[in-house]
């Protein structure tokens, strides 16, 4: 089916709203629970990797909860409709940790505030991911899906970016001001945004649920646990996809920490953040525009296999670029934000094309647990990034409360710069090495998805009692 363009905005508009949040996590919470909350960069690096594990585990929860359902208002948009509004007020909630508070009273608060935010995000955006093969099955419209849910996360993050580096640049700009002093400005400023958030994030996801609709044809609306894992277990494709958006992802939550810290510490200014964020958004909306036609001409396979070399070549570059040459260190941010512009855009088109893999081999449709399992992996993947870059900077003797005209060590900044460039340039390498045997090509996946409407046809056609999927012969 084609879409109308209304659904393909409404679609971005629904992760907009998801970054409003997931965004603010992964570029701003680690400086928030180091600087503001005074937490230690070790513990905080315990925490991540705990509680995303946690978040990963939700993800599967969630999608075996999402196969379960079918309501008159559809599978998916339900969960939308009524999970906006908890979600983001648990993201001002994580934003709030108590500041008189004893450190081990602190750390327990960010555990649970943080896990509980990953449940709520779950059974968000489980349904919502979902949603895209359930808009339709033309390969090309889901490019479309992808590129406008690509959009809606960067102009989220750069509508973060802008309110929040600029106030984070006038007080670390401020030399003067005592560490107390800063971090009662910095939790202002924090409270403040997501607070405003609430009902920027809830008037998107409205937007999303209004102008998008489930409209392909499925012969079971609900599947059991059983059938959900008997799907999982024989999708090849999904397994090849998680093995290799597990490295690609990595390196990109890796990075989400770092930013900040490249801003202020190698490069000498936050307002950095501001440039580094402007030039990855404007290459995104930049390369948006190509990418249905890029994927046609190439196919989602081919396009996908080739593009982590732009993050190994910025990644590299990046790693060995002087702080003092601003201009060529976000020269190389274009360049790697051009490869995680194509990989994460491509990653959610090639997941929507599993589920018809699941579908074809065994005449169940489980959206909802192939996105979890797909989620699950970029649960793992942040768990593990952002550990890792807290865990740099901890090895790497980071120093969270710095006296006025104080610098941080040499090691810190080498492990700053490692976790920007050289962690997403290693885990491309290997990404692009896993997904080498992945075997859906657009002639083989165009064939699939015709065989599967044939034997719907006919099941829809048969006597009820005679309704039962068949699955294909493999």
């Amino acid at each position: 089916m084609k879409l109308s363009v209304r659904s393909i905005i409404g679609y971005g508009a629904g992760d907009a709203a998801n970054n409003l949040a997931f965004t603010l996590g992964t570029t701003f919470l680690l400086l928030y629970y180091t600087d503001v909350a005074g937490l230690p960069a070790a513990a905080v690096g315990t925490m991540f990797l705990v509680v995303r594990l946690w978040d990963a585990v939700a993800d599967l929860f969630a999608g075996c909860v999402v196969d379960r359902t079918m309501t008159r208002r559809g599978k998916f948009r339900p969960f939308i409709l009524f999970g906006a509004v908890p979600l983001l007020v648990m993201s001002v909630l994580t934003f709030a940790v108590p500041r008189g508070w004893s450190g081990g009273a602190q750390l327990l608060y960010a555990y649970l505030t943080y896990a509980v935010l990953g449940l709520v995000y779950s059974l968000v955006n489980v349904p919502y991911g979902s949603l895209a093969s359930a808009m339709t099955q033309l390969s090309r419209e889901r490019a479309k899906l992808a590129t406008a849910r690509g959009l809606g996360a960067a102009s989220a993050g750069l509508l973060l970016t802008f309110i929040i580096a600029p106030q984070i640049q006038a007080i670390t700009r401020d030399k003067a001001l005592p560490p107390a002093g800063r971090a009662d400005q910095l939790q202002s400023v924090f409270l403040t945004t997501t607070a405003l958030f609430v009902a920027v994030g809830a008037a998107l996801y409205l937007l999303t649920y209004l102008w998008c609709r489930e409209t392909v044809v499925r012969v079971q609306p609900r599947v059991t646990v059983r059938e959900t894992f008997r799907t999982l277990r024989t999708n090849k494709p999904l397994g090849i996809l998680c093995g290799s958006s597990f490295f690609y992802l990595i390196g990109l939550f890796a990075v989400g920490g770092a930013t900040a810290y490249y801003a202020i510490y190698v490069l000498g200014d936050a307002r950095y953040i501001i440039w580094m964020t402007l030039v990855t958004v404007v290459v995104q909306f930049a390369t948006a525009p190509f990418i249905p036609r890029l994927v046609a001409r190439f196919g989602k396979k081919n396009l996908y296999q080739y593009c982590g070399l732009f993050t190994v070549a910025g990644g590299v570059a990046l790693f060995l670029t002087p702080g003092s040459m601003p201009l060529l260190a976000l020269a190389f941010v274009a360049v790697k934000g051009f490869g995680v512009q194509l990989i994460n855009t491509l990653m959610f088109a090639l997941e929507a094309d599993t589920v018809e893999y699941g579908e074809w081999q065994t005449g169940r449709r489980t959206e909802g647990a192939t996105y979890a399992i797909f989620s699950f992996t970029r649960k793992i993947t942040q768990s593990i990034g952002g550990a890792l870059g807290a865990f740099a900077l901890a090895l790497g003797g980071y120093v969270s409360t710095l006296g006025p005209g104080a610098v941080q060590p040499d090691s810190a900044i080498i492990a700053i710069k490692a976790s920007l460039g050289l962690v997403p340039a290693a885990a491309a390498v290997l990404a692009m090495l896993v997904f080498v045997r992945y075997p859906l090509t657009e002639k083989r996946y165009s064939a699939m998805v015709a065989e599967t409407d044939a034997r719907k046809k006919s099941l829809l056609e048969a006597p009820v009692a005679a309704r039962i999927p068949v699955p294909a012969t493999v």
